[in-house]
C-alpha cells in the first residue's frame, strides 16, 4: 500500500504555548498509526525545533516547513533554506501552497528550483497544486494541474520522484467551508495519477502518495480517505483542534 499521510498545516496560527499544548494533547490521544501511515505537523518557522523535540522518538510522527526559498544562501533577509531546514533535522516541506501562489506569486518556475533544492539536501517536497473556483467552473480544472506539475515537476528524474508527495488543493474548497465531494476528489486525484503515469509509469505513478487538501473534517476524512486513489489529507483548520485531527489521522486506510 502507498504511505498514508495526516498531515497538519497550522499556517500563521498558534502562540508557542497553544502549539506545545497542541502537541501534547495529539501525543496522548488515543492515535493509532500504522507501518504504513505517517503524522506529519506542518508548523510556523519558529517553533520547528521545539516541535522537532516534542515528536523525536515517536515513530512515524514527523515535522514539516511550511515553506523554503530556492536559494540555498546568501543575502536573502527574512527567507530560510533548505540548508538551515536539514540542520535542525526538518524531514518535509511544503511546497507551492496555494496560498503561497496568490499572495506571494510563487510560479510554476520557482517551484521547480524549490523542488530542486529539496532534493539536493534530502528533504521530501509535499507539492501543492490546485484550482481556483473561476477554473473549475470553467471546467478547465485538469489541464490547469496537469501544467502546475508539467512545469515543476517533469524535469525531475522517475527515481526522483518514486514516493513522492502531492497534495490536491481544490482552491475554491479551502477555509470556505465548501468540500470536494468524495467524488470530485477522487476524479482528480486519478487524473493526477494517470498524468504522472504517462510522462513516466504506473509503477512510479502507483509510488506516489496524493493527499487531499480541501476542508477536512473529521466527518468527512474516512470518506474521502476512502477512496482508491486518495492517500489522506493536508489538513488546516481541523488540524488545530486535536480531537478534530486526532479522528482524521484514524481516519486513514488501514
Amino acid at each position: 500500500m502507498r504511505k498514508q499521510i495526516a498531515a497538519a498545516n497550522w499556517k500563521m496560527n498558534l502562540t508557542l504555548y497553544q502549539a506545545e499544548t497542541l502537541v501534547n494533547d495529539l501525543l496522548a490521544a488515543p492515535i493509532e498509526i500504522s507501518e504504513h501511515q505517517e503524522l506529519v505537523f506542518g508548523v510556523p518557522f519558529p517553533y520547528l525545533i521545539d516541535i522537532q523535540k516534542k515528536t523525536e522518538g515517536r515513530e512515524r510522527m514527523l515535522v514539516a516547513a511550511q515553506n523554503c526559498y530556492s536559494k540555498v544562501s546568501g543575502a536573502y533577509t527574512g527567507e530560510v533554506s533548505v540548508e538551515m531546514l536539514k540542520s535542525i533535522g526538518v524531514p518535509y516541506v511544503i511546497i507551492g501552497h496555494s496560498e503561497r501562489r496568490e499572495y506571494c506569486n510563487e510560479t510554476n518556475a520557482q517551484l521547480a528550483e524549490k523542488v530542486n533544492v529539496c532534493f539536493e539536501y534530502g528533504l521530501k517536497p509535499i507539492f501543492c497544486c490546485g484550482e481556483a473556483l473561476a477554473i473549475r467552473e470553467a471546467g478547465t480544472q485538469n489541464s490547469y494541474v496537469e501544467n502546475q506539475l508539467k512545469e515543476s515537476l517533469f524535469h525531475l528524474t522517475a527515481e526522483s520522484l518514486t514516493g513522492f508527495v502531492i497534495a490536491y488543493e481544490p482552491i475554491w474548497a479551502i477555509g470556505t467551508g465548501k468540500t470536494a465531494t468524495s467524488e470530485q476528489a477522487q476524479e482528480m486525484h486519478a487524473h493526477i495519477r494517470a498524468v504522472m503515469a504517462a510522462q513516466y509509469s504506473s509503477e512510479l505513478a502507483d509510488s506516489i502518495s496524493i493527499l487531499y487538501g480541501g476542508s477536512v473534517k473529521s466527518t468527512n476524512a474516512k470518506e474521502l480517505f476512502g477512496q482508491p486513489d486518495v492517500d489522506g489529507g493536508l489538513v488546516g483548520g481541523s488540524s488545530l483542534v486535536a480531537t478534530e485531527f486526532s479522528a482524521i489521522v484514524n481516519s486513514l486506510k488501514k
